[in-house]
């Protein structure tokens, strides 16, 4: 179910643990295994409560709480609008639309080509520059439409210009 790299990281991560808690360990395993598989499926989220030794259902409360887990298929790149208070009041309603009406995709939907998935997500702690959203590991603040455009261009390999 796992690769070899994928236990061998989990183990180095419980590692780091007493005994007798296994559960400490689970967001860990849910990162890696999601690295590894690109997403969350039963088989493996049921594979990783084997592994800690802990219930499925632990698991699976884990992955459903935390916007960063995803359950299904997602795209190349995972857009992730803030939707928060200090996001909202400064206009991620309107990013989002404008997001999804280049994309031609409603949030928690992919494109046909599998490159973008759309998705609104609760604070991610950059509330002095909103609006902003997140793209892998790299938030993009002060977010305007001509802003985005460029990221979306970028993303898809066609500038390499991000303001």
């Amino acid at each position: 179910m796992l690769s070899e790299k994928s236990l061998a990281e989990i183990a180095r991560e419980r590692a780091k643990y007493p005994a007798d808690q296994a559960r400490s360990v689970l967001l860990a395993a849910l990162r890696i295994a999601q690295e590894e598989h690109g997403y969350l499926s039963d088989a493996v989220m049921e594979h990783i409560a084997g592994l800690l030794g802990i219930p499925a259902i632990q698991v699976y409360e884990a992955a459903t709480f935390y916007s960063m887990y995803d359950l299904q298929p997602v795209g190349r790149h995972k857009l992730c609008v803030c939707g928060s208070v200090s996001c909202f009041l400064n206009g991620s309603d309107a990013i989002l639309q404008h997001l999804s009406e280049r994309l031609g995709v409603s949030p928690g939907e992919t494109t046909a080509d599998g490159l973008f998935t759309l998705q609104e997500v609760e604070c991610l702690g950059a509330c002095k520059d909103a609006p902003m959203l997140q793209v892998g590991d790299h938030y993009y603040e002060n977010l305007t439409q001509e802003s985005l455009d460029a990221l979306l261009a970028k993303l898809r390999g066609e500038s390499d210009d991000v303001r």
